[in-house]
C-alpha cells in the first residue's frame, strides 16, 4: 500500500511534473478567482493540452487545476463579497465582514490553510479507503438525495439575519426561482417566458453575483459614497500570517469536523462543494462556543467553508476512480481525461495502471501544500485589491460581474437577469432580506424536486412510498439530522432562556 504511494510522490516531485503541477495550481486560483470561470471549466479547457504528455504528467497538472480552483474561488468572496465559484457562498458569510473591519488577509490566510488542510485530509482519505468508500457510495439513492436537500435547508436556521420568517420566505422565492426551465423528470418546461435560453434554468453563478455582488455596490460604494471598497484599510503583516495558521490549528475538532463533512459529501455523487460548505459552516456555527460570531466576520466561519470545500474536491474522486462514477462536475471531465489516456476507472487504476494512478493522488496532495504557500503569501497582495479607491475598483469590478455572467451561455439574458437580482438584492437588503436564503433554495432545489419525484416513482413500483423514502438506513441518519437542525434553534433560544431565569429570581427576591 505505501510502497505505490512513495513511489507515486517521488515521481510527483520530478521536476517536469512539479513545473506543470504549479502551474496546473496556479491556473486553478486564476480560475476559482474569476467569477464565472469555474474549475469545471479550466479543467476542460486545458485537458487537450494534456494530450501530447505522458498520462502521471497530464493528470497531475489537472490535479493542480482542481485543487487551485478550490481555493480560489474563497479570493473574491472575501474581498469582494461574490463568490467565484458556487461552493464558496458560506464563505462569504464571514469572509467578507472581515474584509470590512481590514482583516481581509486574515480570511485569506484561512482559507489558503484550511483549503489545504481540507484537501489534505481527503486525500489520506482516498489513498487509504477508496474502494469500500465508493461500495457506501453506491447506497445513495433519490431517497438520500431529497432527505440531504432538506437538510440542508434548515441551514436557514443559522443563516437567519434575525427574522426566521423573513429567511423562510427568502427561502422559498429561492425554491420558486430553481423550478424555472426543464422539469427534471418529465421535461416540462416551466416559466421561461418565451426565452430558450432559460430552458435549462437559471445560471447559479448569475444569481450569486446579482444577490452577493452588486447590493454591495449599490449600497457600499455608490450608496455611501466610501472612498474604498472596505471599510478599514488592510494592512498584511506576516504577524497576522503566523496568527491565523496557529489558531486554526489549536482548533483540531473544527478542522477535522468539516474535513470529514466535505469528504462524506463529496464521495456522494453530485452533491458538489456548494452543499458541502453550507452543511460544514452550519455545523461549525451550532456546535461553536460562541455562535453568535458567525456571520459577524471569524475565522472560524471561513475555515469551516473552506475546508469542507477542498475536502469535496479528493472526496468526489473516490467513486470516480473505483467505479466510474463521477462525484462532481469538475470530477467528470476528469473520467473524460482519464479515458482520452486509455484508463478505465476500477480495480485496473489501482494495479495495472497502479504508477499513474497514485502519482495522480500523491499530485493532489501536493497541490494543497501549494496551496498554502500560494495562497498565504499570495495574500499580501490579495489583501490590498480592496485598499484601491472605489471609483477604479468599482467600475473593473462592475466589468467583471458582466464578463462572469457573460460568459456562462454566452448569453446576454444572463447578463440582464444578473442585473434584476442584483436590484432585487439591493431593496432585499434595505428590508433586512439576507440572499443567502434565496442561494440556498436555489441550488438545493432541483436536488429536492429530483430526489422527490424519483422516490415517489420507485416507491410506488416497490409498494410503498414512505417505506422506500425512511425506511432505509442512510435516509433514517439524515432524518434525524433534518430534524436536529430545524429543533436547534429553539433548543439554543430554551437554554438561553433558562440561564437568565435565575438572574430574575434572584432580582425579584432582592
Amino acid at each position: 500500500m505505501f510502497e505505490p504511494l512513495l513511489n507515486g510522490l517521488i515521481h510527483v516531485f520530478e521536476l517536469q511534473n512539479l513545473i506543470f503541477l504549479f502551474f496546473g495550481v496556479f491556473m486553478g486560483i486564476v480560475f476559482g478567482a474569476l467569477p464565472g470561470l469555474t474549475a469545471t471549466m479550466g479543467l476542460a479547457l486545458l485537458v487537450p493540452f494534456t494530450f501530447t504528455m505522458p498520462p502521471a504528467t497530464g493528470l497531475i497538472m489537472l490535479a493542480g487545476i482542481y485543487v487551485g480552483a478550490m481555493y480560489g474561488d474563497a479570493i473574491p468572496a472575501i474581498l469582494i463579497n461574490t463568490p467565484g465559484t458556487p461552493a464558496a457562498i458560506a464563505t462569504t458569510f464571514d469572509g467578507f465582514p472581515l474584509a470590512q473591519k481590514g482583516m481581509a488577509q486574515h480570511g485569506l490566510v484561512a482559507a489558503a490553510f484550511s483549503s489545504s488542510y481540507g484537501s489534505l485530509t481527503a486525500n489520506i482519505v482516498l489513498a487509504l479507503a477508496a474502494p469500500p468508500l465508493a461500495i457506501a457510495s453506491l447506497m445513495f439513492g433519490p431517497p438520500e438525495y431529497f432527505w440531504l436537500a432538506v437538510f440542508g435547508l434548515t441551514i436557514i436556521s443559522t443563516i437567519s439575519s434575525g427574522s426566521i420568517f423573513k429567511d423562510l420566505l427568502a427561502g422559498t422565492l429561492g425554491l420558486m426561482l430553481s423550478t424555472i426551465g426543464m422539469a427534471p423528470i418529465g421535461g416540462d418546461v416551466r416559466l421561461t417566458f418565451g426565452f430558450p435560453e432559460l430552458q435549462s434554468g437559471i445560471a447559479l453563478i448569475v444569481a450569486l453575483i446579482g444577490f452577493f455582488c452588486l447590493p454591495e455596490i449599490l449600497n457600499s460604494v455608490i450608496g455611501q459614497r466610501k472612498r474604498t471598497y472596505a471599510a478599514v484599510a488592510v494592512k498584511p503583516s506576516f504577524k497576522v500570517l503566523k496568527e491565523v495558521i496557529v489558531s486554526l490549528i489549536k482548533q483540531p475538532t473544527l478542522m477535522l469536523r468539516s474535513s470529514a463533512i466535505g469528504t462524506i459529501i463529496g464521495f456522494a455523487p453530485g452533491a458538489g462543494g456548494n452543499i458541502a460548505s453550507m452543511v460544514s459552516y452550519n455545523e461549525a456555527a451550532r456546535w461553536d462556543k460562541h455562535p453568535e460570531e458567525f456571520g459577524k466576520g471569524t475565522i472560524k466561519g471561513v475555515a469551516a467553508s473552506e475546508a469542507a470545500n477542498s475536502a469535496m474536491a479528493p472526496g468526489s474522486l473516490i467513486p470516480l476512480l473505483t467505479l466510474g462514477i463521477p462525484g462532481s462536475p469538475p470530477a467528470a471531465v476528469i473520467l473524460g481525461a482519464l479515458m482520452l489516456h486509455g484508463l478505465r476507472p476500477g480495480a485496473e487504476l489501482f494495479t495495472t495502471h497502479a504508477g499513474i494512478t497514485y502519482s495522480f493522488i500523491m499530485g493532489l496532495l501536493v497541490a494543497a501544500f501549494l496551496v498554502t504557500i500560494i495562497g498565504s503569501f499570495g495574500s499580501f497582495f490579495f489583501a490590498r485589491i480592496i485598499n484601491i479607491p472605489s471609483r477604479f475598483l468599482a467600475p473593473g469590478i462592475l466589468f467583471m460581474t458582466v464578463l462572469g455572467s457573460y460568459a456562462i451561455r454566452n448569453s446576454m439574458l444572463d447578463v440582464w437577469i444578473m442585473f434584476i437580482f442584483g436590484i432585487l438584492g439591493y431593496i432585499s437588503s434595505k428590508l433586512k432580506f439576507h440572499p443567502a436564503p434565496i442561494v440556498l433554495g436555489l441550488i438545493l432545489g432541483p436536488f429536492a424536486e429530483e430526489g422527490l419525484v424519483q422516490s415517489m416513482l420507485a416507491g410506488k413500483a416497490s409498494g410503498s412510498v414512505i417505506s422506500y423514502m425512511i425506511f432505509r438506513p442512510i435516509s433514517l441518519i439524515l432524518i434525524f439530522l433534518c430534524l436536529m437542525s430545524a429543533l436547534w434553534p429553539l433548543f439554543v433560544s430554551w437554554r438561553i432562556k433558562r440561564k437568565k431565569d435565575p438572574v430574575v429570581k434572584e432580582d425579584s427576591h432582592a
